[in-house]
């Protein structure tokens, strides 16, 4: 019995419901078009433009990347090659370093950048405005901290940060990716309350996978969607 019997749909009935789809994905990018169209994302939340804990400090602030410098640029990709490169390595994905560059820096990316007093880069997160299956999202490509500003609160307060830029610009939810061999991401992220995304690949009999989509959904929208 073909699908179109089963469903007791007519041709006009499958162009009604393509067209409503095609609106949705229409509606859902202009919501990603407003977002990418605010200069600083952070400039309405002041307050989290510094973090302090103890004698430890860092300023914040978001970027195009279009307006970064050579010198922050090669301080970013330093920082992600020491931190990844080995973990990539480890697994099937492999390390390819101009691949890398040029998703790291393509056009379409920003980034939170958290420096240090005198300037040195001490944490960033590669992030985008995008749709993610036809869902407006905020897709986290990165975030990295130097060794020695990890278990300090940064990486929480930065991905909270993406949180909250996500939620207050309509994102339906904050997605990432995260190696499984990456253990120390893996409980992080499980701790910030992330689950796995319905687009994640599951593991079978016939294949693994040597990652995992992660993702938080705005429960602001979800709950004036469920009214």
């Amino acid at each position: 019995m073909s699908n179109r019997k089963e469903l007791g749909l007519t041709s006009k009935d499958k162009r009604m419901i393509r067209k409503a789809r095609q609106k949705l994905v229409q509606v859902a990018w202009e919501v990603v078009q407003k977002a990418n169209n605010v200069p600083d994302p952070l400039e309405k939340f002041k307050a989290f433009k510094k973090f302090t804990k103890g004698d430890f400090t860092a300023e914040l602030s978001c970027h195009p990347v279009t307006e970064l410098d050579k010198q922050t640029k090669e301080a970013i990709f330093d920082l992600e090659r020491d931190n990844m490169k080995q973990l990539y390595e480890d697994c099937d994905w492999g390390w390819h370093e101009k691949k890398k560059r040029e998703e790291m820096f393509d056009d379409r990316a920003r980034y939170l950048i958290a420096k240090a007093p005198d300037g040195k880069l001490v944490a960033f997160s590669h992030y985008r405005f995008d749709l993610d299956f036809d869902i407006e999202v905020l897709y986290c490509y990165e975030l990295q901290l130097v060794p020695e500003t990890r278990r300090k609160g940064l990486g929480k307060f930065m991905l909270q940060i993406l949180e909250l830029i996500a939620f207050s610009n309509n994102m339906k939810k904050v997605v990432l990716t995260v190696l499984k061999n990456n253990l120390e991401a893996m409980q992080f992220f499980k701790v910030m309350n992330y689950e796995a995304d319905e687009t994640s690949p599951m593991d079978d009999a016939f294949e693994t996978y040597d990652y995992i989509i992660l993702c938080k959904k705005n429960k602001k929208l979800a709950s004036q969607n469920s009214e």
